[in-house]
């Protein structure tokens, strides 16, 4: 073999030898690049800040289920960078999109503020950004599902309950008609069509005050709401139904916290409860209305001593229309809507309200709604008065606990 010959086949082994060894740094690179990627939590380019263009709640989480970049809106979903996703649904449904590494969506209830902040519902889609990155999208759809089912629910209101009276109003009226020659007949019959009429009208407001309650998410009317003057408005405007019923109002706890709201719908929410805990309670009871403060939260409670409700009818208790006494709804003209409109109200002001009963002790609902610090100013003006207006009331004698009412009437 010449000269010419070795030199080429040495060329030939070195382009050989030079390509394998190109080759494994090529695939080296690649396979280091490809570690790099499967094991970083660097958010890929862009992604931060279109989390921070979007008006709809989107985190990005990491596999330990911290959250490393997110929109404004999912902070009062408690979902702030740094933060660990709180809601067990919402780690299930991450976790399934990372195993499926497909996107998942889930409707979820989850909690935008902390307790008593009503839960929202939310429409969630987790996708697979990368190996260890997941992409979650919220959207809430609480206010949809509301106007649906208001919709729903005026529509079964309605029909249901509105032709009992309507039918009693038409048959009593042909009774008159048809007794019109026997005065006495006719005082009974008319008597009778103007409670029927009467409880028609009451119904009928009722409802309307639902539906609308139903059909707001925020409230438009708020404002700064001393405590006292809630319930002090409250229990005035039930003194003649206690006094009627033989039952007396004792009021007492904290003095001076205020909430965020509208005063009317609140001071609605508790007066429903002073007056199921009146028609519930016995000649010669006491009902008690109570207020303190813990943990950021105003608790209103209204006790009584009646009856009670059973363990087993607790839960529906807040149901449209339904009665844990039948008979006694009754006798009191009751429309079954009472707790439901106390229910919506206080969830539209961002609250919640409990329930403690036992047959034959009696009922205790309480009202937890957030606290806020006093006003200045003008509020401080408000609060003063609201303390004198209480001090002037001859029907408040001092109670030392917390009380709430029994079932609607």
């Amino acid at each position: 073999m010449d000269t010419t010959q070795l030199a080429l086949l040495a060329l030939l082994i070195g382009a050989v030898l030079g390509g394998s060894v190109v080759a494994v740094v090529f695939a080296s690179l690649r396979a280091r690049e490809r570690m790099r990627r499967e094991t970083s939590s660097v958010i890929p380019d862009g992604v931060a800040a279109v989390l921070h263009a979007m008006e709809d709640a989107a985190v990005v989480v990491d596999m330990s289920g911290t959250v490393v970049a997110a929109s404004v809106g999912a902070v009062p979903f408690g979902l702030g960078e740094g933060a660990v996703v709180p809601s067990d649904g919402l780690r299930d449904l991450v976790r399934r999109a990372r195993n499926a590494e497909a996107a998942v969506t889930e409707t979820l209830r989850l909690r935008r503020g902390a307790p008593p902040a009503e839960p929202r519902l939310v429409a969630v889609r987790a996708s697979v950004i990368s190996p260890r990155l997941t992409l979650v999208v919220m959207r809430d759809i609480t206010e949809r599902e509301r106007v649906e089912q208001m919709r729903r629910d005026f529509v079964a209101n309605t029909s249901h309950e509105l032709k009992t009276p309507v039918g009693a109003v038409t048959l009593l009226a042909e009774a008159v008609e048809s007794a019109a020659d026997d005065p006495a007949q006719v005082r009974v019959f008319a008597s009778r069509l103007t409670a029927e009429a009467s409880r028609l009208a009451l119904l009928t407001s009722r409802i309307m005050n639902l539906s609308r309650l139903q059909a707001a998410d925020e409230l438009i009317e708020t404002r700064d709401v001393a405590v006292d003057e809630i319930v002090t408005a409250a229990v005035e405007a039930h003194v003649v139904q206690a006094d009627s019923a033989g039952v007396e109002i004792a009021r007492g706890g904290r003095r001076g916290l205020w909430v965020r709201g509208d005063a009317q719908i609140l001071t609605e929410a508790v007066g429903n409860l002073i007056a199921n805990a009146i028609a519930y309670s016995p000649e010669g009871a006491t009902v008690g209305v109570g207020v303190k403060d813990a943990d950021g939260v105003v608790e209103v409670a209204v006790t009584d001593h009646g009856v009670g409700i059973p363990e087993g009818e607790q839960d529906r208790i807040f149901e449209r229309f339904y009665r844990a006494d039948q008979a006694r709804s009754r006798r009191t003209g009751g429309t079954g809507l009472g707790l439901s409109i106390v229910k919506h109200a206080v969830q539209r002001h961002g609250g919640e309200v409990r329930l403690w009963s036992r047959p034959g002790r009696g009922s205790t609902f309480t009202i937890r709604l957030p606290l806020i610090p006093p006003p200045e100013g003008d509020g401080a003006s408000n609060r003063r008065k609201a303390k004198q207006k209480a001090k002037k009331k001859p029907r408040t004698p001092t109670a030392a606990a917390i009380v709430t009412t029994n079932g609607e009437p």
